[in-house]
């Protein structure tokens, strides 16, 4: 998980902070050394972490906090407000052109993953129903232009190259036409990068901006560097005058320094975070929400939105109403365990969970429940459509449970838990109808897996 340290260390003071009816200023003193070490430790900028310290420390050591009948949770908004403020305050988004075509110009060094980034950034884009079109201007690393060309075809967005003999500039111009002509709204560039910055690569990169003059200039940089990711940052910064910054490999940064850093230091915000290798592994960036994330109070937002992107509202609907009439049957199960898996890892789930504390969490081993899933995939799908629709036609004969058994690589002992858990699933539902009448939302969730 993103920030797993710092997350760690800040819910452990916190929970400190809250265990005590009234706190003194030693208290406030003591709590923020440590979390004044738990943020250096995450490779937080030190100027950063000093004045972090200072503002939360202020504002919490004064009367109204310290006199007030609830002062841990005071102190705990007081960070939660601070931390906001230091990854941006609130979402900042692509600033789209009213009218016309919206550029924006993808800049950073080489390995950041700038290419990968630009189709996952077309994608994000497409499904808010944007025409993208991915431009191809490194012409310099061997092979950059193909694998743009792989990653359009992979998310099937098109790709405009004229080889590696032109200039960025030209191409960039020409790009532009092309998405003028095609009925094209959006063009990503994706432009050259170095080991290092240098005169030549900036002199290009300039010329570029100076010519298309881009709506977004966004820096894409592996947040893994930490502190080497914000030196980056304000070098690409004073030269370009950036307008944010997309932070890679978020989720396997345990540190976080670099996401805590960049704003303050930069004043440029963090637009847009890679959280994973597939493509749609991108996320836009919410300061609030990772600060609830860190301080343990979850993500229930993001956690409704991945649902809504990826559940089928009308599906989950009527798997409801089937579960209360007592018709729900194997084929249903099986579509809500399809559905679950839309949403992604259960790791990633449980961290956007109120209460989760990431230590507890780092020590539960979740793909046992995964592979649980799977398991149960695997003999629904060795089951005829008579038997998932009429489970009773297993539970009284057993030759189909030692043919499902077979063909899903379990035991007949383990088809029978199955059918026993299915019977009490079915019988927690209709004690639910009579508790809860009219009830018929939100089942989805309640949903047990299989132990």
């Amino acid at each position: 998980m993103a920030f797993d340290n710092l997350a760690s260390k800040l819910q452990e003071t916190i929970k400190k902070l809250k265990g005590k009816g009234k706190l003194s200023e030693k208290d406030i003193k003591e709590s923020m050394r440590e979390v004044k070490l738990a943020l250096l430790e995450a490779d937080v900028n030190y100027k950063v972490v000093k004045d972090f310290i200072n503002n939360v420390s202020t504002k919490a050591s004064g009367k109204e906090v310290l006199e007030s009948l609830t002062p841990g949770q005071q102190v705990i908004k007081i960070v939660n407000d601070e931390l906001k403020g230091l990854m941006g305050s609130e979402e900042s988004s692509i600033d789209f052109s009213s009218s016309g075509i919206t550029v924006i110009m993808l800049v950073g060094l080489q390995g950041a993953g700038k290419t990968t980034m630009a189709g996952k950034l077309a994608l994000e884009l497409r499904k808010k129903n944007k025409k993208p079109l991915l431009v191809a201007c490194d012409i310099y690393r061997p092979a950059a232009i193909k694998q743009l060309q792989v990653v359009g075809k992979q998310i099937d967005v098109p790709v405009f190259s004229m080889g590696d003999k032109i200039s960025p500039v030209n191409i960039s111009k020409a790009a532009l036409q092309h998405a003028k002509d095609n009925s094209l709204n959006v063009v990503i560039i994706d432009t050259a990068g170095r080991l290092h910055i240098d005169e030549a690569l900036m002199q290009e990169l300039k010329d570029v901006k100076e010519n298309i003059n881009p709506n977004e200039i966004l820096l894409v940089v592996d947040s893994m560097t930490g502190q080497d990711a914000v030196n980056v940052a304000q070098s690409f910064n004073e030269q370009l005058d950036l307008s944010g910054v997309i932070l890679t490999k978020l989720d396997s940064d345990t540190r976080g320094g670099a996401a805590l850093s960049i704003k303050s230091l930069t004043g440029k915000p963090i637009k847009y975070v890679g959280l994973g290798e597939k493509m749609n592994d991108l996320e836009v960036f919410h300061p609030d929400r990772m600060a609830s994330r860190i301080l343990g109070m979850g993500d229930v937002l993001s956690l409704i939105e991945k649902a809504q992107q990826n559940i089928d509202e009308k599906e989950a609907k009527e798997l409801g109403e089937k579960l209360l009439s007592q018709e729900f049957n194997f084929e249903d199960y099986l579509s809500i365990m399809k559905q679950m898996k839309k949403m992604g890892p259960l790791n990633k789930i449980m961290e956007m969970m109120p209460g989760m504390n990431t230590k507890e969490l780092k020590g539960v081993d979740l793909s046992g429940q995964e592979k649980e899933m799977q398991k149960m995939e695997a003999i629904i799908s060795s089951m005829t459509i008579k038997e998932r629709r009429n489970p009773s036609l297993i539970s009284s004969s057993p030759s189909r449970k030692k043919r499902i058994a077979d063909g899903s690589g379990t035991n007949v002992q383990y088809i029978n838990k199955v059918l026993k858990q299915f019977e009490m699933i079915k019988k927690t539902m209709k004690q639910m109808k009579s508790m809860q009448k009219g009830a018929k939302k939100g089942l989805l969730g309640k949903m047990p897996f299989f132990n």
